[in-house]
């Protein structure tokens, strides 16, 4: 078959196929099969937006403000990860499930509200590392095969990594005990000016950083 021909070919596929919009016969997966796990990480993501919301509107204490403010930012950038996936499952033909009957038993993480601020903490940090295995088992399935949804997983993955180092900050500057590696409280650049300065910093109480908001004090 001559270049020429080819490609009258593939035009007369796709006019014989058009109700199939962006699927054409060389889809390499299972394409049902790529729409069960899209809506698995869809039910993740809705999922995610509500717990974030319940989080936002309801902790309170010394350290919320601050937290609150991530809570809500955390869910806006959740519910934008659930559009894009619910857009994918419709290009790939499926149908993007949101029946709320449903949602927990897709999603690969639990809706849990938590009692304290820190417990609401450990469960956003907690449904984002399930997230990120999760997600990154999905790349890998989609691989070459489905480049598009691939790197859809894989924008969206760096942001899910990103909302869990950023809960484990705000887990460890609200209950300390749980850094047992020593996770800093500071800023690079006040560690570096610091030491260039010779001087050192009182190790920080809880309330003395949250998500960015009062910086450790110098010792006088």
């Amino acid at each position: 078959m001559t270049h020429l021909q080819q490609i009258q070919a593939l035009r007369e596929r796709a006019r014989q196929h058009i109700s199939q919009g962006a699927i054409t016969p060389d889809y390499q997966l299972d394409r049902e099969q790529s729409i069960r796990i899209m809506n698995e990480a869809l039910a993740t993501e809705l999922v995610c937006t509500l717990r974030y919301q319940f989080h936002y509107f309801m902790a309170t204490g010394i350290h919320s403000q601050a937290v609150k403010a991530e809570f809500k930012e955390h869910a806006r950038e959740e519910q934008e990860h659930a559009e894009r996936i619910a857009e994918r499952i419709k290009q790939l033909g499926g149908k993007p499930e949101m029946n709320p009957a449903m949602l927990t038993d897709l999603s690969h993480s639990e809706y849990r509200e938590g009692n304290t601020l820190a417990d609401m903490i450990r469960e956003d940090l907690i449904a984002e590392r399930i997230a990120v295995e999760s997600y990154r088992e999905m790349i890998r399935y989609f691989g070459e095969r489905d480049p598009t949804t691939r790197v859809m997983m894989e924008e969206i993955l760096a942001k899910e990594e990103e909302h869990a180092d950023e809960m484990a900050d705000l887990l460890f500057a609200v209950e300390p005990s749980t850094g047992k590696g020593g996770r800093p409280l500071y800023f690079a650049d006040e560690v570096g000016s610091a030491k260039g300065a010779g001087e050192t910093r009182a190790e920080a109480s809880p309330q003395d950083d949250v998500g960015g908001g009062n910086r450790p004090k110098k010792p006088s």
